[in-house]
This record gives structure tokens, C-alpha cells and sequence, in this order.
């Protein structure tokens, strides 16, 4: 209980220092959200100073500061500049599908890294080794946006078996048929996102891989000439779960980070999208919450990343 109670407090903690970043780094950029605006030769230094008042940007700093922070702990991230709408419900409808598509494409990753990284340590040096190397290397250095490119041209262009862009069908489905068109929909941009995924954890679980099978224990068991199944199921998976279960924890803001282009690309009305569009418009309550939940998605990844290594290695609770 006592360590729960602490990650919760590291949560607040960061959350609160991630705030006083973000809030400086937007303020401190140049220019502003009612630049144009006063471009504008209609537009008088009254009604300029007038709007500024509504969203509260006439305060001195520090009490924007502290009232946006009062306002976050009842999820009141504010009206956005270009829109006018509440930006918390903007961000709530647009969570949910950048979520699932990174939860997905992370338990693909991870399971298309472990089967590959063993297979290709079991075959050191040999033809499947090089082939899985080959290919994690091409994965590896593969940009996101070159490969969405040539998925569309391929699957949806000339094959004609994927839509091009967005979620759902013009026509409104029902049911499990609204679940599988979206899946159908969602299909391209996660098997980018596995694919430019899987790359580097492959090399790395090949090297975690490789020691442990140069390990004592293992010629131990070996001579013991214990069973092929039980020496993955007690001595090669066990020794490899906590390394990944960490490069999973921190490689989730890459994913998230990564979702931007990927989301512009294929026309996905998500989080990646909102925050580009918001940062190109100066949108600061959309800049602002977004990367408030996107730290707090983060943060809550790392959290869980951290629970599941207490699970596999109990004996961290000691420390």
C-alpha cells in the first residue's frame, strides 16, 4: 500500500513540474493566438483586450498559471481559441482511438519481438539469423510516414483492400459491425505501427537472448537434460520479461509521440491530430491539455510497467 501511495504521489509530482514547463515553453514561444489578429486593421485594441479578458490572458502570469492548474484537478482544461468548444470533451472523444490503436500495436510489438529475438539467438549465425536481423534493421530505420505512403499505394491504391483514411464508413454501422469497420478502418495505420516498432526491441531481445543462453544455469540445465519446452518456460522467458516489460514502459511515449504523423496521414480524428493542429493554430488550451493527459498517459504507462516487474520479480519488494 505504502508503495502505491508513492507512485501516486510521484505521479502528482511530475504532473505539477510538467505543468510549469509546459505552461513557460507555450508562453515563452513567439508570437500568439491573437497575433493575427491584431494584423488585422478591423480589428480595434479594444475588442483585442476585450477577448483577451474573456480567456483570462490579461492576468499576470503567475495567476494564469494558478488558476489553470486549480481548474486541471476537475479536468477543466478550458474553451479553445479556434473552436470555442470545451476543450476537456474535445480531448475525452479523441483519447479513446489513439489509446487502443498504441495498445494494440504495443501487444503486437511485443509478442512479433519475443518470438523473433529468440528465434533468431537460437540460430546464431545461421540463414534465419540473418534474415530476422535484416529485417529488424530495415524496421528499424524505416520512417513512419514513407512506409504509410506505400501501404496506401499498395493496399488501398492497387489492391483496393483497405480504406484510405478515417475511422468509420460513410454509412453508419451498428453493433459488432461498427467494431469490425473500425478495425477494418485501423488496420494500416497499427500495422505501420508495429512495423516501425518491432525493430530494435528484436536486436534487443537477440542480445538478452544470446546471454542468457551463454549463462551457467542454462548449460546446468542443459546437462540435466531437462525438456526444450520447460527450458523456455523456466529459464529463457522468465530472465527476459523484466528487461522488456521496461523498454515497453519507456518506449510508450514513442508511440504516442509517433502517433501524430501517422494520425495526419491516414485523416484519424485523434490525439496526434488535435495537438498538430492546435500547435499550429497557437490553440493554447488545446496545447496545453493535451500534453497534461499525454504525460498523465505516460506517466500512468510507466506506473503499470513498474507493477508488472513486482509481479514477475518479487523480490523487489523488499527494497
Amino acid at each position: 500500500m505504502n508503495r502505491l501511495l508513492k507512485k501516486l504521489l510521484y505521479i502528482v509530482l511530475m504532473l505539477l513540474l510538467i505543468s510549469v514547463i509546459s505552461f513557460l515553453a507555450i508562453h515563452a514561444a513567439p508570437n500568439s493566438f491573437f497575433g493575427a489578429g491584431e494584423l488585422n486593421p478591423n480589428m480595434t485594441k479594444e475588442s483585442l483586450e476585450a477577448l483577451k479578458a474573456v480567456y483570462g490572458l490579461d492576468k499576470p502570469l503567475f495567476e494564469q498559471y494558478k488558476d489553470w492548474v486549480v481548474n486541471i484537478f476537475t479536468l477543466n482544461f478550458g474553451i479553445s481559441f479556434v473552436t470555442g468548444q470545451n476543450v476537456s470533451t474535445e480531448i475525452l472523444k479523441r483519447v479513446p482511438i489513439t489509446l487502443a490503436m498504441n495498445l494494440v500495436s504495443l501487444l503486437f510489438v511485443f509478442a512479433i519481438s519475443l518470438y523473433l529475438g529468440i528465434k533468431s539467438a537460437i540460430n546464431y549465425e545461421k540463414k534465419t539469423d540473418h534474415i530476422i536481423r535484416q529485417l529488424s534493421l530495415v524496421s528499424f530505420s524505416m520512417p513512419t510516414f514513407y512506409l504509410s505512403l506505400l501501404f496506401i499505394i499498395f493496399f488501398s491504391l492497387t489492391l483496393g483492400l483497405f480504406p484510405i483514411s478515417g475511422v468509420h464508413s460513410v454509412e453508419p454501422k451498428e453493433g459488432v459491425a461498427y467494431y469490425l469497420d473500425t478495425a477494418w478502418h485501423l488496420t494500416l495505420p497499427i500495422g505501420v505501427m508495429i512495423f516501425v516498432g518491432f525493430g530494435s526491441m528484436v536486436i534487443y531481445i537477440r542480445s538478452l537472448t544470446l546471454e542468457i543462453l551463454k549463462s551457467d544455469y542454462y548449460y546446468f540445465a542443459l546437462s540435466r537434460a531437462i525438456d526444450k519446452t520447460k527450458l523456455f518456460r523456466y529459464y529463457i522467458i522468465p530472465n527476459l520479461l523484466p528487461p522488456i516489460v521496461t523498454l515497453l514502459g519507456l518506449s510508450f511515449p514513442g508511440l504516442i509521440g509517433g502517433s501524430v504523423i501517422l494520425e495526419s496521414i491516414f485523416g484519424i480524428d485523434g490525439m496526434g491530430q488535435l495537438f498538430f493542429m492546435s500547435a499550429l493554430s497557437r490553440d493554447y488550451p488545446v496545447i496545453m491539455g493535451t500534453l497534461m493527459i499525454t504525460a498523465f498517459l505516460t506517466l500512468l504507462g510507466n506506473i503499470a510497467a513498474d507493477l508488472i516487474l513486482l509481479r514477475l520479480n518479487p523480490y523487489m519488494k523488499r527494497n
